[in-house]
């Protein structure tokens, strides 16, 4: 089996002088790309930004949004002058990738009318899109002992509250329903294991180590101007055990995240 995703990639300069403060500047494009993905192409809007489908991971009625976020580069904050240059991605999990250019219109348009404070705006000059994939198969070395970076705030719910420590069993279900209710909604359908068995050898893998830390931070909705908490944990957490089946998953979920409000870019994790 495998995971297929798009990489999609901007450039933006800067025509005006510009200030995207630390923590916001993720905020600041993100905010607003609802209302120009609407205002530039209404069938994307719905089908990127408001799907609907039963069947969602945890018991949830709506469909996840088929993309995340990356842009944690940016949340030191920047001070651009005219001409200045900057970067941030996506990752698009639809198998065809058919949405990329209405993101491209969207986040020209978002350029053209300003963002940050003072409304600074900025030109689209440059945007790509990679079509990538993640083979799912168990690797064949054994892997004993790995080591999980939780690269930006990450919550995870079990047992009716968020997990305080990434217990090996909680994170790879998470992971594992969030593959299976991606690839089945936008890609080749739902993966093919025993769901059960999967989780249960996972609880078997130790959290030998944790160095995680709680953070706080919040976004404003730009459309209903609602503050939204966008706090978690991060740090690092090493496991032990039979690992060289959970790997792939691993691997894959360092591209869609983990756990709430991934979209936004929280939970990312690298393999370390």
């Amino acid at each position: 089996m495998r995971f297929h995703f798009h990489r999609l990639r901007f450039e933006m300069a800067a025509r005006d002088r510009m200030y995207l403060p630390p923590g916001k500047a993720g905020n600041v494009l993100r905010g607003s790309l609802g209302l120009m993905l609407q205002a530039v192409d209404s069938e994307a809007y719905e089908r990127l930004f408001a799907p609907r489908a039963a069947g969602g991971p945890s018991g949830l009625a709506d469909a996840p949004r088929p993309f995340v976020f990356r842009v944690a580069a940016l949340e030191a904050g920047l001070r651009l002058e005219p001409g200045d240059r900057f970067v941030f991605a996506m990752n698009l999990f639809e198998e065809a990738g058919e949405s990329g250019p209405a993101f491209a219109a969207a986040f020209d348009r978002l350029g053209r009318e300003g963002l940050g404070p003072g409304r600074g705006k900025a030109l689209l000059v440059n945007w790509e899109q990679q079509a990538l994939f993640v083979d799912l198969s168990e690797r064949a070395q054994s892997v004993g002992r790995i080591q999980v970076r939780f690269v930006t705030p990450t919550e995870i719910k079990a047992d009716g509250g968020l997990l305080r420590e990434p217990l090996f069993g909680v994170l790879m279900a998470r992971i594992r329903d969030r593959i299976s209710t991606l690839r089945g909604l936008y890609g080749a359908g739902p993966l093919e294991m025993d769901f059960r068995e999967f989780g249960e050898r996972a609880a078997c893998v130790r959290l030998s180590s944790c160095d995680v830390r709680h953070v706080e931070a919040e976004r404003q909705s730009t459309r209903t101007g609602l503050r939204h908490p966008l706090g978690g944990f991060v740090g690092t957490a090493a496991y032990e055990g039979d690992l060289a089946e959970f790997l792939p998953y691993l691997q894959a979920a360092s591209h869609t995240g983990v756990g709430r409000q991934t979209v936004w870019g929280k939970g990312e994790i690298a393999i370390e």
